[in-house]
C-alpha cells in the first residue's frame, strides 16, 4: 500500500506524518523550525522524508502545508507568516532535493482536507474549515477536493472586514496585512487577549462572521481549528448567535470541533495525494 508523507511546515516548528495507504499513522517527528533561514529549512523539511524512507526502505508521496500560498503568475511563496518562505520557489526547492514531485498548499487547506476527508466533516460535500490561533483562516473542500481559486486565495476568510460592525467594535483595529477591521483582527487568539479574554462578545462577533460565510458557501459542515477550538461553549452558543445574520428560514449547517485536532494540518498534507 503506499505510503503518503505529509509535512507541516510551521513558524516554530516541522512536523512528518506518514500514512499508510489506510490513512494509519506509522510515523511522526516534530522538530524546531530554522528561525529566518530559508535554506535550512528546506534541508530540515527534505531531511525528515529522508530519514523515514531510510528507516522504512520504502519511497513516499510527499505534500506539504505551509502559512502561505503558491503563487499562481510566479510559483512562489506569498502571503506567508514565516516570511523567510516568501519570494521563493519552495515547492521547485524540494523537488530539487528529494528528487519527485511534491505537492504543496495552505496549512488551512489542508486542515479542511484532513478534516472532511476522515473527520469531522467526513461525507459532506461542502465543508469549511477554520483556524482560530494566532492568525485567522480557512480552506474550503467541495466533494473532497480543496478549493483553490485561480489566485490561490479562496478561503481566506480572516482577511474580509467585519460584518455588521457595533459600536463596541469601533474604531477598527489594525491588521497584520495593513487594513483595518479584517476578521482576523477580532477573532485571532492574540485579539480575544487583548479583549481581555470576552467570550460573549466573541461568540458574537465569530457568529456574525461565520454567517456571512453561510450566506456564499453555504457549507453543510464548519469545523473550527487552532487553539480557540477548543473552546467547548463556542460549538453551542455561536449556531444560536448566528441565526438572525444567516438568509433563511433555518440553519442546517453543522459548527463541529475537529477530530484528527492539532494533526489535521499534517494529515491533510498527506492527503494531497488522494485517498
Amino acid at each position: 500500500m503506499a505510503i503518503r508523507i505529509g509535512i507541516d511546515l510551521g513558524g516554530t516548528k516541522i512536523e512528518i506524518l506518514a500514512l499508510d495507504g489506510a490513512g494509519k499513522e506509522v510515523f511522526r517527528k516534530r522538530v524546531p523550525t530554522p528561525q529566518g533561514d530559508y535554506a535550512a529549512t528546506v534541508r530540515v523539511a527534505a531531511g525528515l522524508v529522508l530519514e523515514f524512507e531510510s528507516l522504512e526502505k520504502k519511497t513516499a508521496t510527499v505534500g506539504v502545508g505551509i502559512p502561505g500560498s503558491q503563487s499562481r503568475v510566479t510559483g512562489l511563496i506569498k502571503n506567508a507568516n514565516s516570511t523567510c518562505l516568501i519570494g521563493h520557489d519552495l515547492k521547485g526547492d524540494l523537488e530539487k532535493v528529494l528528487a519527485r514531485e511534491v505537492r504543496i498548499e495552505n496549512d488551512a487547506n489542508c486542515f479542511a482536507l484532513s478534516e472532511a476527508a476522515d473527520g469531522a466533516g467526513r461525507g459532506a460535500k461542502v465543508v469549511f474549515g477554520v483556524i482560530l490561533g494566532t492568525g485567522v483562516g480557512a480552506g474550503i473542500v467541495v466533494n473532497g477536493e480543496v478549493l483553490v481559486g485561480p489566485n490561490a486565495i479562496a478561503g481566506e476568510w480572516g482577511h474580509n472586514p467585519l460584518p455588521s460592525p457595533r459600536e463596541e467594535d469601533l474604531p477598527p483595529p489594525d491588521c497584520y496585512c495593513g487594513r483595518k477591521g479584517c476578521v482576523e483582527a477580532y477573532l485571532s487568539g492574540p485579539a480575544l487577549e487583548k479583549d481581555g479574554g470576552n467570550l460573549d462578545r466573541y461568540e458574537e462577533r465569530l457568529a456574525r462572521a461565520l454567517a456571512g460565510v453561510i450566506n456564499i458557501l453555504d457549507p453543510e459542515v464548519i469545523v473550527l481549528g487552532g487553539g480557540i477550538s477548543k473552546v467547548q461553549r463556542l460549538y453551542a452558543n455561536v449556531p444560536v448567535l448566528w441565526r438572525p445574520h444567516v438568509f433563511s428560514d433555518q440553519v442546517a449547517t453543522r459548527l463541529l470541533p475537529p477530530v484528527h485536532g492539532d494533526a489535521s494540518g499534517v494529515r491533510g498534507a498527506a492527503w494531497l495525494w488522494g485517498r
